[in-house]
């Protein structure tokens, strides 16, 4: 970490590369080897503004097979706004290295990289790398935004999640401009934990499914990095898009999943963003002739935000992730502007 309590300093050392203000640099941290020695290393772009401001860093692939985030990162790089920056701006398209080559959410021992940090030096692999990216890269930051998919055979609607206690992470989450917002409690050994210990207000954007590009869900997340960047000062508002109304944003009430009553063959009847009525036939569930069928139905009004991808369940598998609000019908329509929008 810096001595000093500036997190935008006239030059940010990461690793062993200093940057300037002004300057825009690629490096690599390196976390490790495969096994015949070939080195491993965290890809890493620097993009510092003339003026100092905020530090920003957005992370995919903290789950090796999420990879919306990957796309979102190298859109963002293409923005012409970046050239016209105040602050500093770190963008790490791939963090689990391991499991983004292997296509794999875990590490090679199996850990989940987002159950270990805040890390430590002298731990499991896991912890090595954690540790690594909060010394080098969030402790240097003032905000964060972590990129995530569902996990594999799951969908998930665009959609924020972040402790809502605190304010600045409310208003940073309502800035990101996603119609559905669900206050999520802080997971113990995620990186918005580390990164809430550090004072790093940090959002958590899902969307969308592991091993594949979705095509809403990226242009959903690069617009929503943008509005945050808006929102802190890092970049200007266009004059067209200072104008325009603000759309409504919608904080969940709770959120809960529905789960299978039996293992089988599932038929799904609702999709991502629907408005979801208590007591409607979500789906059934029968053996592999389509008999001995078991209807499954919704127990409460919601909008669906999360859904299984994989028609063959075993009892107890997670089908339906439903987020209840006040009124599902303004949501609905939200989602529907939204969606048109994009």
């Amino acid at each position: 970490m810096n001595k000093s309590k500036n997190k935008d300093p006239d030059i940010l050392k990461i690793g062993d590369t200093s940057i300037k203000r002004g300057e825009r640099v690629d490096l690599s941290l390196k976390v490790g080897a495969l096994y015949d020695h070939t080195p491993l290393s965290i890809p890493l772009e620097v993009i510092r503004g003339k003026l100092g401001g905020p530090t920003l860093f957005i992370s995919a692939a903290v789950h090796g097979d999420e990879l919306n985030g990957v796309e979102i990162i190298r859109r963002i790089l293409k923005r012409k706004e970046l050239n016209q920056l105040t602050g500093t701006l770190i963008l790490i398209p791939v963090v689990n290295v391991f499991g983004f080559n292997n296509k794999s959410r875990y590490l090679p021992d199996r850990r989940d990289l987002n159950r270990s940090f805040p890390g430590t030096s002298a731990g499991s692999l896991a912890g090595r790398m954690a540790r690594l990216f909060i010394k080098e890269v969030v402790e240097k930051c003032t905000h964060g935004i972590d990129l995530h998919t569902g996990a594999i055979h799951r969908a998930n609607l665009p959609q924020i999640r972040a402790c809502l206690e605190d304010v600045k992470t409310k208003e940073l989450a309502q800035s990101f401009g996603v119609p559905v917002i669900i206050d999520s409690k802080i997971r113990d050994g995620s990186l918005r934990e580390a990164a809430r210990k550090k004072k790093v207000t940090t959002l958590l954007f899902e969307g969308g499914e592991a091993l594949r590009f979705n095509e809403d869900v990226i242009k959903s997340g690069v617009k929503g990095c943008i509005s945050v960047m808006e929102k802190i000062g890092m970049i200007k508002k266009s004059p067209s898009k200072a104008a325009k109304k603000k759309k409504k944003v919608y904080i969940a009430n709770n959120s809960f999943w529905i789960r299978s009553p039996h293992s089988g063959a599932v038929n799904f009847f609702k999709s991502l963003g629907d408005n979801i009525k208590n007591g409607d036939l979500l789906a059934t569930v029968s053996n592999t002739f389509g008999r001995e069928a078991t209807n499954v139905y919704a127990t409460e009004d919601g909008i669906l935000v999360g859904l299984a991808m994989l028609p063959l369940v075993n009892q107890g598998d997670a089908l339906f992730h439903i987020a209840t609000f006040k009124d599902t019908t303004k949501v609905k329509k939200a989602l529907d502007i939204y969606s048109e929008d994009h």
